[in-house]
């Protein structure tokens, strides 16, 4: 029955990838509840990682109607029209460390069409840019402190005797240079190409003929009056979420016998984080829930919910069999965990999805945990089949025609520097991982 049911999981995802959008987390339902007539038990519904993302969103919506995902996205204009040269390593940093703070790619599309736009005005492919803005965006979810992904693998690894910040000394340089590196490559595959500038791109001049490319140039965005201080308080937050995780780590000590977990710490935190900005910052508690995050983010929620009980549902049915036959494979060679996790993301469509149905397992199959934190990058891998929203909101901003998805599917700008950032991302892992853990 083993090939029949996971006929049923792939059938629930490629259901979910054709409707598209929050339907992936529907399909995922759907496919627990065929398992479940076929006499499989379903497994633990990821309500732990749920909660964490509703929080954290909760969290950055109340910071968007604030205005400070405007003065983040007018400060991070600023920096890419002063060095428009460096636009192809700048782009990936600044959607980097936005993620990184808000635990969430989503905020990717604030900056998209600045990004867009000062490649137009630099004569540069937007596709370059936006690509690896793109997939440093989904990477970074593998080291932010705050995301439902790291937050889960975390209390895993806890049982192995690697604590939270251990696997943050790991996952932020390795993630970080390895998104770097991908952007290096195609910066010099840009500058060998021989037509390179966006003024050779025969879809460009098309487009630029008949009047559909818009260059736009400088907007002034009017800031709302306590945009600042939103930010501010969201900040720190995230760095008292931080010094508590500290305080309890068995590493540290500072505090022997913690009022409340680190999971329960960060939903209380960021839940503090929101009230204070409501408070603070004259927000109009109405208007959160029409906010893009919160929008994206409880279909976030959605989609983990149906797909990682799908996976939890499947493997926890047949862990038994799964260790019969790649237990040995991972333990001799632990990278192949990573290109298990490559191809199970692309189809789970979520970092913290991924991580649940799987992770648990591979720890449990013997894999080491210095592997299981190497290969952990491998989950970003959303950006293989072209359908996640912040790749299809880039291919969308992109008025040039550059940033475009081929008719073989796969054949689109971000499938090379996707595979190049986590390639690089895991190997500097175990590199990472072998000295500091």
């Amino acid at each position: 029955m083993i090939w029949v049911e996971l006929l049923v999981v792939l059938a629930a995802i490629f259901l979910g990838a054709r409707l598209g959008g929050i339907a992936i987390g529907f399909t995922g339902g759907l496919g627990v509840l065929v398992l479940a007539l076929l006499g499989v038990e379903p497994g633990d519904m990821p309500l732990d990682v749920i909660s964490i993302i509703a929080a954290v969103i909760a969290a950055i919506a109340a910071m968007q109607v604030a205005g400070g995902m405007d003065y983040l996205v007018s400060v991070a204009e600023k920096v890419l029209r002063r060095n428009p040269r460096h636009l192809i390593f700048l782009a990936p940093v600044i959607t980097y460390l936005m993620t990184f703070m808000a635990g969430t790619g989503h905020t990717a599309f604030s900056t998209m069409p600045v990004i867009t736009e000062v490649a137009k005005e630099s004569n540069i492919k937007p596709a370059r840019p936006l690509s690896i803005a793109v997939v440093a965006s989904q990477i970074a979810i593998t080291a932010s402190p705050i995301s439902a992904a790291v937050v889960f693998f975390s209390s895993v690894l806890e049982k192995q005797g690697v604590d939270y910040l251990q696997l943050l000394a790991v996952v932020i340089p390795s993630t970080f240079i390895g998104s770097m590196l991908a952007a290096l490559c195609i910066y010099l595959w840009d500058r060998t190409s021989k037509h390179s500038a966006l003024s050779d791109d025969p879809e460009f001049q098309r487009r630029l003929a008949a009047g559909t490319v818009d260059m736009r140039g400088h907007t002034e965005v009017v800031l709302k009056p306590r945009a600042k201080l939103s930010v501010a308080i969201f900040l720190t937050g995230l760095v008292a979420v931080m010094a508590y995780a500290t305080a309890i780590s068995d590493k540290v000590g500072l505090i022997s016998d913690p009022p409340m977990t680190r999971d329960a710490a960060i939903i209380a935190f960021m839940l503090t984080i929101a009230t204070t900005i409501v408070a603070f910052c004259a927000v109009d508690t109405s208007q959160i829930l029409s906010a893009s995050t919160f929008k994206s983010g409880m279909s976030a929620c959605i989609c983990v919910l149906g797909v990682a009980w799908l996976g939890a549902t499947f493997v926890g049915a047949h862990e038994a069999e799964i260790k019969s036959s790649a237990g040995d494979l991972l333990r001799d060679h632990p990278w192949t965990l990573a290109v298990v996790l490559f191809f199970a993301a692309c189809l789970l469509y979520s970092q913290a999805a991924t991580t649940k149905a799987l992770m648990p397992t591979a720890l449990a199959l013997g894999v080491s945990p210095v592997a299981a934190i190497a290969s952990f990058a491998a989950v970003s891998a959303l950006f293989v089949l072209p359908t996640y929203p912040t790749l299809l909101a880039a291919v969308e901003m992109d008025d040039t025609g550059t940033t475009r998805i081929g008719k073989a599917v796969f054949n689109h700008p971000f499938l090379l520097p996707g595979v190049l950032a986590i390639a690089f991302s895991v190997a500097l892992g175990f590199v990472f991982g072998g000295v500091l853990l």
